[in-house]
């Protein structure tokens, strides 16, 4: 599935995976997969106006670098030396169980990990048209779920969602079937 990826939205994925297993989190869920593109920003989109820092107040990441740093630990210098190219998206991979349909693991060399309902339905979203699959079409994915939480969270850190909804090109209304 990730083939189908931009480089950039590949990356954007990855980096949603390796916080979910930083985070010792069962899943990667969709503020996890926000966090991902704030901090990766797979788009050029002025109204995209989220900074990392105001997303992860409202996504719990499990950080444990604060504890780290009383023991005078580096836990940033720790993932350095022990991770040598493991965020390299070509060493990852999302793919469907085989025995699960429903169920979309993303695979790679710090572990594995699943989506959670919401995040494997944005994902959908966003391959649901032919095509590369693009960071715009990973917000889209998103934003199309209402009740997944990005939209609250981006409405708590400032940004204006119908612009960003507008900017990005993201269908608002279904078109009616005349058959």
């Amino acid at each position: 599935m990730l083939t189908r990826f931009t480089g950039a939205a590949r990356r954007a994925m990855v980096r949603a995976g390796t916080l979910a297993l930083d985070a010792g989190r069962p899943t990667l869920d969709t503020g996890l997969l926000l966090l991902a593109l704030a901090e990766t920003r797979p788009f050029v989109l002025g109204t995209f106006t989220a900074t990392p820092e105001a997303v992860r107040e409202h996504v719990d990441t499990g950080d444990a670098r604060g504890l780290l740093a009383t023991l005078g630990i580096d836990l940033d210098e720790v993932r350095r030396r022990t991770r040598g190219g493991a965020d390299d998206p070509a060493r990852w991979r999302l793919a469907r169980t085989p025995f699960k349909p429903l169920r979309v693991v993303l695979y790679g060399p710090l572990g594995e990990v699943p989506l959670a309902m919401h995040a494997r339905k944005a994902v959908e979203v966003a391959m649901w048209r032919p095509g590369p699959v693009t960071g715009e079409r990973l917000l889209w994915g998103l934003l199309a779920d209402g009740s997944n939480g990005a939209g609250r969270i981006l409405r708590a850190v400032g940004v204006e969602v119908p612009a960003l909804v507008e900017e990005a090109g993201i269908p608002t209304r279904r078109r009616r079937c005349t058959a």
